[in-house]
């Protein structure tokens, strides 16, 4: 007997709902103005929900930001993991994984460095923070399977070297020194401290 799914019920819809809208919301004014310029009562009305709604879905303006970049993050992995199959040349590959990952983060240069200090310090237990872990995670992962493909490392030094590069990518992205480089200039400095770890 086929199993069939059953619909969404109303509640869930209206969670969803508001959740869409809280996030359409957040993300047109942290785009507009920047996360620091922007406060939880404006988002609250932009998404037209009372404050103590909104913090049902994100207790602080930290993990609002989680709650909308994560989406674009884990998008700009997914270019980079397809681009980089295309590319036999191991440091262009790694490359390729990294590079959409800092174009995400650029889009907005104080949005990026400010969501990667709340990865960084957020509370763990807070769900938008583990998933911003998990697509750190899943970066590495991609790198690790890059070294892996071309033998350039067995499984524990991959992961090491992966775990390495990711480091690399976020000091440096969110590096007060950095923060007038452009995406170019970024990848290219990126690259150049990547390229030292990389197997002669």
């Amino acid at each position: 007997m086929p199993v069939t799914s059953q619909p969404i019920g109303r509640r869930e819809r209206n969670k969803q709902e508001k959740l869409d809208r809280i996030t359409a919301a957040a993300s047109e004014l942290f785009a507009e103005y920047g996360v620091e310029d922007v406060t939880t009562q404006q988002i609250a009305d932009k998404a037209d929900i009372g404050t103590g709604t909104l913090f049902l879905y994100a207790k602080t303006k930290g993990e609002l930001l989680l709650l909308v970049q994560n989406a674009h993050y884990a998008e700009a992995l997914e270019r980079g993991r397809a681009d980089a199959q295309t590319i036999q040349d191991a440091l262009g590959a790694v490359m390729a994984v990294v590079r959409p990952i800092v174009e995400c983060n650029r889009t907005q240069i104080d949005n990026g460095r400010f969501y990667l200090r709340e990865m960084v310090f957020g509370d763990p237990t807070e769900p938008h923070h583990s998933a911003a872990l998990s697509i750190v995670a899943q970066t590495e992962e991609a790198i690790a399977a890059i070294l892996g493909r071309e033998e350039l490392a067995g499984a524990g030094d991959a992961a090491t070297t992966a775990r390495i590069v990711s480091a690399i990518m976020f000091v440096s992205m969110a590096a007060s020194v950095n923060a007038g480089l452009g995406i170019e200039a970024l990848v290219q400095d990126i690259r150049t401290q990547i390229k030292l770890l990389m197997p002669r």
